[in-house]
């Protein structure tokens, strides 16, 4: 896991009544991160925010160095406009401190490369550090079919030395062959324990304490199998459209977008055995094992295992939503922006629990959450008129992050016993009142640190596309259409009746 600190806050913005919580911060050792992609979306909103929050708590020394690289025209003035304007835009210009930010744009220089015309990548070459003990740090917020010439080009100007460490963003390719292809590509450059395959999510706070969660409490890991646990829903909801992602998401899909990564990395860290450590690979080696032991989804079981959809008109939030169809101003299409899935894994420990994923667009609401639905008690004793309903563990990521445990009290008052479900609920914004790094935060200072633990391995990523490969190939085969659903609702009414079939629904946390 993460050694980056519980807590943070900005220094600027201490509250006296919480400055004895902070943790205390390891900064990190000088570094110099060169972002390939560095006026995209991705950069601009996200990695940007994060180096400079991560400058403001004292994590980054004054004597690293920060290189954006694109193809856009810019002088370094112009550059530092920009993210300058996007962070106010993102962040909100109220948590920009501006002697702190003119500190952080002195790390800051900007080189213009077309990764794929231009062959001369000397401007990179002389905008670096000549020194090989400097960690340096490639991030490739570009398409994965750049990846391996990116990684090429690196090479080629001598540039990706010992200390040099590269990170891939998701999705590595688009099935089984196109991942192999990609890590073969990178792996002529770089060895694996030089690669750090990011996905957000799991450097959320909840993410990483679900192992907390799991293997510090006694309490609940003997109950974490079979024998108690009824089913497990994993819920990856978002309320937006595709917005400006529509060329590239009518090529993927919700399954290829979410469930390949996001979805069956928390399937994995909820559902795996103990490992040893936290030791990277320790973690991951259990990971793996997850992956391995899912049923294979075939021709024969993919319709009575699996949902797709699409969304149409309808509201979201009180507004008008257009319907898929008209976000990508197309006549047709059958790509699904809701994918649900029963899954079920193959071992001693989870032998006929069934795994619910959920994930699509223009849901009823943005949320993700781990459900966690144990069975009922096998005898009531307080009579047929009065239900007690089992127990339920919630672990909410997105957004406010939380883990909830329902259980049965009894209803105070006299005239009989009436049970009532409350939650015991440890919420994130109420026990923790500073700010404590968001996921890119944490994630970049693992990778100048060189801890692995919270990245994909290799052997990961193309289990999982193995995994999604099999759906992919029987929807194919089997011609399993997009069902339409209303924007602003949870799906098809076929996902609910997929659980109903077998006694089950998606919970309402």
């Amino acid at each position: 896991m993460s050694d980056i600190g519980k807590v943070t806050v900005n220094k600027a913005k201490i509250d006296k009544n919480t400055e004895g919580d902070r943790s205390a911060f390891v900064p990190v050792s000088p570094f110099e991160m060169v972002i390939f992609g560095a006026t995209g979306d991705l950069a601009r909103r996200k990695i940007f925010p994060a180096l400079y929050h991560r400058f403001v708590d004292g994590q980054i020394p004054k004597s690293s160095r920060i290189v954006g690289v694109s193809r856009s025209e810019h002088s370094r003035e112009e550059f530092i406009d920009i993210i300058h304007k996007n962070y106010c835009e993102f962040e909100g210009a109220d948590t920009l401190d501006e002697k702190s930010w003119k500190a952080f744009c002195a790390l800051i220089d900007y080189v213009k490369i077309d990764v794929v015309n231009d062959k001369d990548w000397s401007a990179l070459a002389k905008a670096v550090s000549k020194s090989q003990d400097l960690i340096r740090v490639f991030y490739l917020a570009m398409p994965p079919s750049m990846f391996s010439g990116i990684c090429q080009g690196l090479k080629r100007e001598g540039l990706a030395h010992e200390k040099a460490r590269v990170v891939l963003e998701k999705p590595i390719g688009t099935d089984f062959d196109s991942a192999h292809a990609i890590n073969e590509g990178v792996a002529q450059v770089f060895e694996e324990n030089r690669i750090y395959r990011i996905d957000h999510y799991l450097g959320k706070e909840t993410v990483q304490n679900l192992l907390v969660l799991r293997f510090g409490n006694v309490l609940l890991e003997p109950l974490w199998n079979s024998n108690a646990i009824k089913h497990i829903e994993i819920t990856v909801a978002e309320n937006i459209g595709v917005s400006g992602r529509g060329a590239y998401y009518d090529g993927a899909g919700a399954l290829r977008d979410m469930v390949q990564n996001h979805l069956l990395q928390l399937l994995c860290l909820s559902t795996m055995e103990a490992p040893s450590s936290l030791g990277a690979d320790d973690v991951r080696t259990e990971k793996i094992k997850v992956l391995r032991a899912l049923e294979r989804i075939t021709v024969e079981n993919v319709q009575s295992r699996t949902v797709r959809g699409q969304y149409t008109n309808g509201r979201v939030n009180g507004e008008t939503a257009n319907g898929y169809l008209v976000d990508l101003d197309v006549d047709e299409s059958n790509t699904e922006t809701f994918v649900a899935i029963k899954a079920e894994i193959q071992n001693w420990r989870w032998a006929g629990v069934p795994i619910y994923l959920r994930t699509g667009k223009r849901m009823s609401s943005k949320r993700s959450e781990i459900v966690i639905q144990f069975k009922p008690v096998p005898h009531s004793i307080f009579g047929d008129d009065t239900k007690v309903n089992p127990n339920k563990l919630v672990i909410r990521l997105q957004p406010d992050e939380a883990v909830k445990l329902f259980m049965e009290i009894k209803e105070p008052g006299a005239g009989g016993l009436r049970l009532k479900t409350l939650p015991l609920n440890l919420s994130y914004a109420a026990n923790f009142a500073v700010r404590y790094p968001d996921a890119y935060e944490r994630l970049l200072m693992d990778v100048v640190r060189g801890n692995l633990g919270l990245f994909m391995r290799r052997d990961e990523v193309e289990a999982a596309w193995r995994w999604c490969d099999g759906i992919l190939e029987a929807w194919e085969k089997t011609g399993q259409e997009a069902m339409p659903y209303f924007a602003g609702t949870d799906g098809p009414r076929a996902a609910d009746k997929m659980l109903a079939e077998v006694g089950d629904a998606w919970s309402e946390s």
